[in-house]
């Protein structure tokens, strides 16, 4: 993604065909290498700890697998795309823990999946086989695949999903240099022409377009995110109407709505069954945010506070990339396919930016100003665009670039720090929403933002410095492993501490009722922990039948006929036994 690539080089020379069966052992050895690492980071987790966000794709999951549902009401929706994956887990078990650690699993097998698809973009890139094999692997051990590949969260699906995209994208719009070409009126035996290309490759370019339409319908049926990355895809079949054959286009389109359609529907089904009535509205505060100028300001800041930490946690290659993505587009010269990634990843990453801060509430957390989980989904890829522009501008290019970054960072930086001002230091920091910037500065409960961006510069000074070496690809794709398995290291979970957890534990089979004064953070984990019947929700006297009520902690005693039988910080459970237990 940089003028480095704009030179169209010849066909590679023709491998022997035990080449292509290295390289797949390669990959699969890799990928089951990284799932094997993302178990072992993992190894610990038993239960949802992000809530209410992994509690609700559970739920999600267990309602679309038959099992019992819950009442999230008043809640974030939680889409059903990511849940669909979780789904046969549910069809093996219904123990919450053993399900929670299988869904674990299932985002390891996700998230290592960066490793092949960073491998097969780098390979559509022009990027010889053996250093796309270790910079993709390097690649896929990156923060935004490796942190929330160990929870039940979208997120853990997103970037490989993007990647997805991207590749499908380059097909569509990529001219092959083997593909044979003829003119108008050619010889007889050229075949059937498509749009002045050979059918076959008319095909191809078709067979591309639906899976770039699928994924991007894909990706908006696990998030709202990918909202943005089907108006991207929407946008560009329209923009290059005229420059492509229209049954690739149309074949994108046709994939794009219908998938949309068919995901609206699903995640219209689970609204109903999970939110009855209806989830958290964020409409009127994103109308408030657009239409003033606050709002404006609070938007555009938060937008500068996710890319100041899109760079910062890709230790400054995105910042790279960005910068090589602008060089790009600037030249009209460039071949249509690197122009199209380059603009493409540009646009979805500063859509998804500017669209999620102006639709997130202030919660009076750090995170509201800066926050690198919304665009965890490109990070991988941007990580690989700043590879590709190290490994392809020469050396000046690499210094040009490099500072630019730092540029990029310090003025992303600057905004956040404006805006946000004394709110850094004095609202809440939630360790969960900065493990780069953690890692980059040493201190687990505050931001310290110049020091999280000059830690980040003095990586890339490192990565920057590999690239100018005569062979720079294989000891670049070193450094970026090195920091990527220094933040492994540093992300290596300690044994838990044995004990309760502080939640209600109901037995089964007998229904459930929660009180309403009981907070969120009580009654949401418990409506995945009690598998076997629904959650009711109540005010005043616990419900006839029920045979465990959660309420809150100064409630009182019981009514009659109730026992009290447990409490904990914030709640007290009652259970009504004998005849009347249902």
């Amino acid at each position: 993604m940089t003028t480095a690539f704009l030179v169209r080089t010849p066909a590679a020379p023709r491998r022997p065909n035990g080449t292509g069966t290295r390289v797949w052992w390669l990959l699969a050895a890799g990928w089951a290498a990284q799932v094997a690492l993302r178990l072992w980071l993992n190894r610990y987790h038993a239960a949802p700890v992000a809530n209410p966000d992994e509690t609700g794709y559970l739920l999600a999951a267990r309602w679309l697998a038959g099992g019992a549902a819950a009442d999230l009401s008043g809640s974030t929706f939680y889409h059903a795309g990511y849940a669909l994956l979780l789904v046969p887990i549910f069809w093996l078990t219904s123990d919450p823990e053993s399900a929670y650690r299988l869904a674990v699993g299932v985002g390891a097998v996700a998230g290592a999946c960066a490793y092949p698809m960073a491998y097969v973009l780098l390979r559509r890139l022009r990027l010889g086989r053996r250093a796309a094999l270790v910079v993709a692997f390097a690649a896929g051990l990156s923060p935004s695949v490796l942190v929330f590949s160990g929870f039940a969260l979208a997120d853990a699906v997103l970037p490989v999903v993007v990647l997805g995209w991207l590749v499908a994208l380059h097909d569509l719009v990529a001219d092959e240099p083997a593909r044979r070409r003829v003119w108008a009126g050619g010889f007889a035996g050229s075949g059937r022409l498509w749009g002045g290309v050979e059918a076959g490759s008319g095909r191809r370019r078709v067979w591309a377009g639906a899976a770039a339409g699928g994924l991007a319908a894909y990706a908006m049926a696990v998030h709202l995110r990918g909202t943005v990355i089907v108006a991207v895809c929407l946008l560009l079949a329209v923009a290059l109407w005229r420059r492509l054959p229209r049954a690739a286009l149309i074949a994108t389109l046709a994939a794009a709505v219908a998938g949309a359609v068919a995901g609206d529907a699903l995640n219209g089904a689970l609204r109903a069954a999970l939110y009855p009535q209806g989830p958290r509205d964020l409409s009127a505060l994103l109308v408030e945010r657009l239409t003033s100028l606050e709002g404006q300001a609070w938007a555009l800041s938060g937008a500068a506070g996710q890319l100041w930490y899109l760079i910062a946690g890709t230790w400054g290659l995105a910042g790279v990339g960005l910068a090589g993505a602008l060089a790009l587009m600037a030249r009209r010269s460039a071949p249509l396919a690197p122009r199209v990634l380059a603009g493409v990843l540009l646009v979805t990453t500063l859509g998804i930016a500017y669209a999620s801060s102006a639709a997130l509430p202030d919660e009076h957390r750090v995170g509201n100003f800066a926050y690198g989980r919304y665009l965890a989904c490109v990070a991988v890829a941007w990580t690989l665009a700043g590879m590709l522009v190290l490994l392809r501008t020469g050396r000046r290019g690499v210094v040009r670039h490099a500072l630019a970054a730092a540029g990029l960072l310090a003025v992303t930086g600057g905004m956040t720090a404006w805006y946000a001002g004394d709110r850094l230091h004095s609202h809440a920091f939630i360790a969960f929403d900065f493990p780069e910037v953690i890692f980059l500065t040493g201190v687990p409960d505050a931001l310290d933002l110049t020091a999280a961006s000059l830690s980040a510069l003095a990586l890339l000074a490192c990565l920057a410095a590999a690239a100018l070496v005569r062979r720079p690809a294989w000891l670049t794709a070193v450094v970026l492993a090195l920091i990527h398995v220094a933040f492994v290291a540093h992300l290596a979970p300690a044994p838990p501490t044995p004990g309760p957890d502080g939640l209600p534990a109901p037995s089964p089979p007998g229904r459930v009722a929660v009180e309403a004064g009981v907070k969120w953070n009580v009654w949401v984990p418990l409506s995945y922990r009690v598998w076997w019947t629904r959650i009711e929700r109540y005010q005043g006297t616990p419900p006839e039948g029920v045979c465990t009520a959660v309420v809150p902690q100064d409630a009182g005693p019981p009514p009659a006929g109730w026992t009290p039988t447990g409490s904990g910080h914030g709640w007290t459970t009652w259970t009504r036994c004998g005849p009347r237990r249902a």
